[in-house]
């Protein structure tokens, strides 16, 4: 039988590590015909539906209706076309948001009441290996109709627009439970990933052991036994379902906690080092440079300066 797997949820972890931010946020009217291009920024975006509807088209996929209640969010970067869903996709119009009194924007005809409203926005993730937590998330979460990320949503809608004391801090904390409840309401279907493995019921302990002793030895007969597999169908469920190798998934998890601990600057290389599950000092070291390009040194040089 399989050790305990102490209770960790990996997702939490990896949000609360993205340290996510929410410097833009706006509600967004629409009437007549509109349609808004925006090219890859680099910034994660997402987008809730208030009422009505809209069409949304991400680079490279087919269109996608968005009703009331739905909520899509693309944490990696995409180009993307929002529009009024009647319009021909043959027609060039390209629509600039104009600034209403009450803080909102306007899309399309002027005057008379809005035919869809949403919130837009963006985000930003301080962590300093975002790129790498990102990739174990879904390229893109559609949720339909679920009430409780609405009203999160609406939140972080009124904290951006208001002027409160220690409003980054309550952005900042919404912003994670945000994200989690996103995540989360990801159907099964979704493209492979960490969702994926974390609903996987016999994926889900490894993931846990994983996160919650990164410092063991693992091996891939220890990591599948907390699966209730043999070795080669638990590899090739966990390549299928989170899209990469169990021990590539360690060293990556490893090496995004080793950034953390040297962005923070508190904790020593030989401390760093066996927090991770490298015996020494030196071994650590060739590990993060063959996996960073440079050493952990530089690379917390580089976070001071960036700091």
């Amino acid at each position: 039988m399989p050790d305990s797997v102490p209770s960790i949820d990996p997702l939490a972890e990896i949000v609360t590590l993205l340290q996510p931010r929410a410097p833009f946020a706006k509600v967004v009217q629409g009437a007549g015909d509109w349609r808004v291009r925006r090219e890859a920024s680099g910034h994660v975006s997402h987008w809730l539906i208030l009422t009505g509807e809209v069409s949304l088209t991400i680079d490279n996929r087919p269109p996608i209706i968005l009703r009331k209640g739905d909520f899509v969010l693309a944490p990696a970067s995409f180009g993307y076309t929002i529009s009024n869903p009647d319009l021909l996709p043959s027609n060039p119009l390209r629509s600039l948001p104009q600034p209403q009194p009450d803080g909102s924007y306007r899309l399309g005809r002027p005057d008379g009441p809005p035919e869809v409203q949403m919130l837009v926005g963006h985000c930003v993730f301080g962590a300093p290996d975002a790129a790498l937590l990102v990739s174990l998330l879904p390229e893109i979460v559609i949720v339909n109709g679920q009430d409780r990320l609405a009203a999160l949503a609406n939140l972080v809608s009124d904290e951006c627009r208001a002027n409160r004391p220690a409003r980054e801090v309550i952005l900042e904390r919404l912003l994670e439970v945000l994200f989690i409840e996103a995540l989360r309401a990801t159907p099964q279907t979704a493209a492979p990933g960490l969702i994926q493995g974390l609903v996987d019921p016999r994926l889900a302990p490894a993931l846990r052991a994983i996160h919650a002793d990164p410092a063991r030895s693992w091996t891939i007969a220890d990591l599948a036994q907390t699966a209730n597999l043999s070795r080669s169908p638990f590899c090739a469920r966990f390549h299928r379902v989170i899209g990469v190798p169990p021990m590539e998934y360690l060293l990556n998890w490893r090496m995004t906690l080793a950034k953390d601990l040297l962005h923070k600057g508190r904790t020593s290389i030989t401390e760093i080092a066996t927090s991770v599950g490298y015996g020494s000092p030196s071994a650590f070291s060739s590990a993060f440079t063959r996996h960073q390009g440079m050493p952990p040194g530089k690379f917390a040089m580089g976070m001071v300066r960036a700091g």
